[in-house]
């Protein structure tokens, strides 16, 4: 073996998550008792025994990692957020917090409508500034890849603008994105009573520009009475997909209207929020292998209910992936420790599917096959946490324990923090 740029040792446990999501959980996550973690060239290179380590794979150069009893983990990939925006919407919080519904909001020109506004009226340059420090907070939590939507545009020049910012983005940050096309968020206002013509605008303008650029791996719409008919989704992501975007979408968030049996249809790789599911969707859902996405702190910060089933759903034979969700309108938290609390809490998965859903599921989620695990030649995307077990990141609600977080082979983050119990 070569020599390691990089040794984590001293370990609780290496959580290597090889397993499947039709296991058990806790089998699935395959720990590894006291093993260390070696990286070369940005890639696993061993994970085992120390006294395992070939003869000449720490030198001068090594960088030496003491987890002091902590348990290590692949890093944690989010694979719902909407990162990129302008504009603040703590006013809006308040006035539902004094009674008025999300919808109430909306339609009286706040929610999306006016995030639209701001980010219509930001620079490129102004979106990345302002979407850097969400970047941070999200590393800080020990999320070492992200999923990015635009859908703050609703036009051919902002929507662009916002996928170039998540491609200029991506340099300027350890954080490896994923960029989503969201063009059907809403029906922008200058659109209002003219639906048909903002789908052609999608169909025929948006994405064809977005592909040409290449700028986006996915293609979503949110399916909602107050959003976009099944139809009209059917007609945009089956347009996307022949120019080599992967449909996903936003699925029976406030209604049950047919979302998930319309992502089972499309062959979709992930039908996201589903607080509303029904048994058929469920069923939809499973045979088409598609990936379920639970956002559990949107539903807290709307103060809705329910939450997503997320039992049904494990119990059903899906796959499930846990995100934040971060938005400013339905979800302003980068807070990945809080979400999977509150998985546990309120959407009733155990730690072990929780943690499996914000490491490989996510990962699995977003077709990224070397991400969210820990084997030989997989990403060396890793964190060091500060307690010896997984089962205590939901437990310990919503505090981060990342102590070091590394990308790619290198220290992207080192927090100075006590073990914890």
């Amino acid at each position: 073996m070569d020599v390691l740029d990089l040794l984590v040792r001293n370990t609780s446990e290496v959580l290597t998550v090889e397993g499947s999501h039709r296991e058990r959980a806790e089998d699935a996550l395959t720990p590894r008792p006291g093993a260390v973690v070696g990286v070369r060239e940005g890639r696993i290179a061993y994970v085992g025994p120390e006294a395992g380590l070939p003869t000449g794979a720490v030198g001068p150069g090594t960088e030496v990692v003491d987890a002091q009893g902590g348990f290590v983990g692949p890093g944690f990939v989010d694979p719902h957020t909407h990162l990129v925006f302008a504009g603040e919407r703590s006013a809006e919080f308040d006035l539902r917090n004094q009674g008025a519904t999300y919808l109430e909001i909306a339609k009286a020109g706040g929610g999306i409508a006016g995030t639209v506004r701001a980010t219509r009226a930001a620079s490129e340059e102004e979106l990345v500034r302002l979407a850097l420090p969400r970047t941070k907070r999200l590393l800080e939590q020990g999320v070492t890849t992200a999923e990015v939507k635009s859908g703050y545009g609703l036009d051919l020049a902002t929507e662009l603008k916002m996928l170039r910012a998540v491609r200029r983005l991506g340099t300027l940050t350890p954080l490896e994105l994923v960029p989503t096309l969201l063009c059907a968020h809403a029906v922008p206002e200058e659109y209002r009573g003219k639906r048909e013509d903002y789908v052609r605008l999608c169909i025929e303008e948006i994405l064809p520009a977005v592909a040409r650029e290449g700028l986006a791996r996915f293609c979503d719409v949110f399916v909602e009475d107050s959003a976009f008919t099944v139809d009209e989704a059917r007609r945009i992501l089956s347009a996307g997909r022949a120019l080599g975007m992967v449909p996903r979408l936003h699925a029976d968030q406030l209604t049950a209207c047919g979302a998930s049996e319309l992502a089972a249809e499309l062959g979709a790789a992930t039908a996201d929020h589903l607080e509303q599911v029904t048994d058929a969707g469920l069923k939809a859902l499973a045979d088409a292998n598609v990936t379920a996405v639970l956002v559990p702190t949107s539903t807290l910060f709307l103060r809705m209910r329910p939450y997503a089933p997320g039992r049904r759903i494990r119990d059903a034979g899906l796959n499930v992936a846990l995100g934040t969700n971060v938005n400013p309108g339905s979800a302003m938290s980068e807070n990945t420790a809080l979400a999977l609390g509150l998985a546990c809490l309120e959407n009733g998965l155990t730690a072990a599917e929780a943690y499996w859903g914000a490491t490989r599921g996510a990962a699995m989620s977003l077709g990224l096959q070397r991400h969210g695990r820990l084997t030989v030649g997989d990403a060396g995307d890793l964190v060091v946490f500060s307690c010896a077990s997984y089962r205590h990141l939901p437990y310990h609600l919503g505090v981060a324990h990342a102590r070091v977080v590394v990308k790619a082979g290198r220290i992207a983050v080192r927090q100075q923090m006590e073990s914890c119990a």
